[in-house]
């Protein structure tokens, strides 16, 4: 595989591959032009998660790990930022937090330490309002892996400010939860917008990751009105990804740590593989050979170093 300068990471929480059954996958109850498109006109299933065009390869990936029980974000999380099957470690899937004994590991062979040891520049894009870097000081903090591997890496968390300066995205991706949280003044901004502006910070890092959780939060809701929500929205962040990626410099990987949003019937999580799409130079080489969550990291790492 060769060497590429950008890599951005869309990060969905709590997205799997499911049933082509429309009554409880709203992936096949809502309109997604701009992925469908991606996908040769279709959407991925259980029965057919395999396609590649001149730009764009899919696949699904395991996510269970050789371990019995419900994928979980805690240890899906970790062996996708280090490599190593987390919760063969632990002996269980546990989340949404990470196992304490993680710890060391995420902070030790995160993605993000590891690339920054090479001295290539890494962003994690989203930013937090001050109501959370006040739990982050509190006796009771607890942070999901995400943000422990970034932290861990001796970096800091992008606040409001970046958000006004156009160098981070909110978690929403348009701003819109912020006024509800003491920000009336942060322009709201198009889903297509954050897309074009995650592009452009992926242009100034070598590696960018960017988490959209909505995703996970829709599914445990089990609402199909706010499923369709958040995949609209999820659609037109892709628009502004594909309308401005450079195919021949820049790599977008758009995966998950385990299933749920796929399946409405349910609360909980799901056993089911999560998509891996690949967009741009050298995709083709990236689903051959990321087979579950331990292949991403290094196969990151060997992109950019």
């Amino acid at each position: 595989m060769g060497k590429i300068q950008h890599v951005l990471m869309l990060f969905l929480d709590g997205v799997g591959v499911g049933k082509k059954d429309a009554s409880v996958n709203p992936f096949f109850s809502t309109e997604m032009p701009s992925l469908k498109e991606l996908l040769g006109g279709n959407m991925f299933h259980l029965r057919d998660c395999r396609y590649s065009s001149e730009k764009t390869s899919v696949t699904s990936i395991n996510t269970t790990l050789g371990v019995s029980g419900l994928p979980q974000s805690g240890t899906g999380q970790a062996a996708l930022l280090t490599g190593m099957n987390a919760p063969r470690i632990i002996g269980k899937h546990f989340g949404p937090y990470l196992y304490s004994s993680l710890k060391p590991i995420v902070a030790e062979q995160s993605i993000f330490r590891k690339l920054q040891a090479r001295k290539v520049k890494c962003c994690y894009a989203n930013a937090f309002p001050r109501q959370y870097f006040e739990y982050l000081n509190s006796t009771s903090r607890r942070t999901t892996a995400i943000t422990h591997a970034w932290l861990t890496a001796g970096n800091q968390l992008n606040d409001a400010a970046s958000l006004e300066t156009e160098s981070s995205l909110s978690a929403d991706i348009t701003n819109e939860r912020w006024h509800k949280l003491g920000y009336p003044n942060l322009p709201i901004i198009s889903p297509e917008e954050a897309g074009n502006r995650l592009i452009h910070l992926t242009k100034e890092n070598n590696f960018v990751l960017y988490e959209y959780f909505f995703t996970d939060h829709a599914g445990h809701s089990q609402s199909k009105k706010e499923a369709i929500e958040v995949l609209e929205r999820l659609d037109k962040l892709i628009k502004g990804i594909v309308n401005s990626i450079d195919y021949d410099s820049m790599m977008c990987i758009i995966t998950s740590d385990h299933g749920n949003l796929e399946d409405l019937s349910t609360k909980s999580h799901t056993r089911n593989p999560v998509p891996l799409i690949a967009i741009g130079k050298y995709h083709h080489e990236v689903v051959k050979r990321v087979k579950n969550l331990t292949h991403i990291a290094l196969t990151i790492f060997d992109l950019l170093t």
